[in-house]
């Protein structure tokens, strides 16, 4: 008998801490970003983070996450608050809310899982530097803070596993042209030389003036190789009988 009063015991302190259902929507967007998640406070002033930051943009709607009435819709320290008290979920009844949110409705409507109750405002500095704009979501019993994560189905609070994507081969390596013979890069030709000289050749070095050809050696007195010969050569001829 002890120990059944124990389990009840147990099960009762369960229930006044946690919420009776799970919802399956997020209040804003369809997964978002937990870029800050809740640390309760030591103390009932003490530092702490009493809720949760989802990362969302600005205008972006605001959805009640669970059936209840507007228990507050105004402005506070300068930013939109929306309080929503929820319905069944015992004495003193869940209270969730939101910031900064410009409301859409007004304090004593009852709103159903999913209804829009107003969009996202600016930023008011409660946003971590990594999402610019967020939207602060809170869970209170009371005076008792609780995690708001915990209205969540259990399957919309595990991550997303990550998508496979495929593996594309490597594009094949780039080369560069070979160097061809008429390339840009082709060492320049060099210059023409002339060849060596020849007789015939038009680049044949000129013979020296006032230097007669050779003649071949005759007898000094051969008339008739001295009358072969042009007048200017006969008479050198006769002058140097000696000269082949």
């Amino acid at each position: 008998m002890r120990r059944l009063l124990c389990v009840m015991f147990l099960l009762a302190a369960l229930s006044a801490g946690t919420p009776a259902h799970a919802a399956g929507l997020w209040p804003v967007g369809d997964r978002p970003a937990v870029v800050r998640a809740w640390s309760p406070p030591a103390s009932p002033y003490g530092p702490g983070h009493r809720g949760v930051d989802l990362a969302a943009p600005i205008g972006a709607p605001v959805r009640a996450q669970a059936a209840g009435r507007i228990s507050f819709a105004g402005r506070v320290a300068g930013r939109g608050v929306i309080s929503v008290e929820l319905a069944g979920t015992g004495d003193p009844p869940l209270r969730t809310t939101y910031e900064p949110v410009a409301a859409t409705v007004a304090e004593g409507d009852e709103v159903a899982p999913g209804q829009v109750i107003g969009t996202l405002e600016l930023p008011t500095g409660h946003c971590p530097p990594t999402a610019p704009s967020c939207l602060h979501w809170g869970l209170r019993r009371g005076a008792t803070y609780l995690d708001p994560l915990s209205l969540l189905d259990p399957s919309l609070r595990t991550p997303t596993p990550p998508r496979l994507l495929p593996i594309w081969p490597p594009p094949p390596p780039t080369t560069r042209p070979s160097r061809a013979t008429h390339s840009p890069w082709t060492a320049p030709t060099p210059r023409l030389t002339p060849p060596p000289w020849t007789a015939h050749s038009p680049w044949a070095a000129p013979t020296p003036r006032g230097t007669p050809p050779s003649w071949t050696a005759h007898a000094p007195g051969d008339a008739a190789v001295l009358g072969n010969l042009p007048p200017w050569a006969a008479g050198w001829a006769r002058r140097h009988p000696g000269a082949g």
